[in-house]
């Protein structure tokens, strides 16, 4: 059986619901910056991913080999600046979580995910 010689990248998620992508944050071409992910990367856009007060939110989800890695999702609030998606970009090229390393200015964005499905 021969492996496949270009394995599943990692995958970013973009919230675009509320508050992300929508005049609450303002100063942001959302179009541009979910269109320039999704030109140099697997992109799914979302629905709220309940970080508001983070907004704009973008998960980094490792690949198969990350995963494997012990690679987990990386979420990154306040994504509104477009050197932070060419920062993702590079990121996600090298491998992503699991794979390579966080770099040091994509590490001043990451936030802890919303705890979901836990009684009150």
């Amino acid at each position: 059986m021969s492996r496949d010689a270009n394995p599943a990248p990692c995958r970013v998620v973009v919230c675009r619901d509320c508050c992300c992508g929508s005049s609450k944050v303002p100063g942001v071409d959302h179009a541009a910056q979910t269109a320039r992910l999704r030109a140099a990367v697997p992109t799914r856009v979302s629905a709220c991913l309940d970080l508001c007060e983070q907004a704009n939110v973008i998960v980094v989800q490792p690949s198969a080999a990350g995963r494997a890695a012990g690679g987990r999702p990386v979420w990154l609030g306040l994504v509104n600046d477009p050197g932070a998606i060419e920062d993702i970009i590079a990121w996600a090229h090298a491998g992503g979580p699991g794979v390579a390393p966080l770099p040091d200015i994509l590490d001043l964005y990451t936030v802890r995910p919303p705890r979901r499905g836990t009684a009150p």
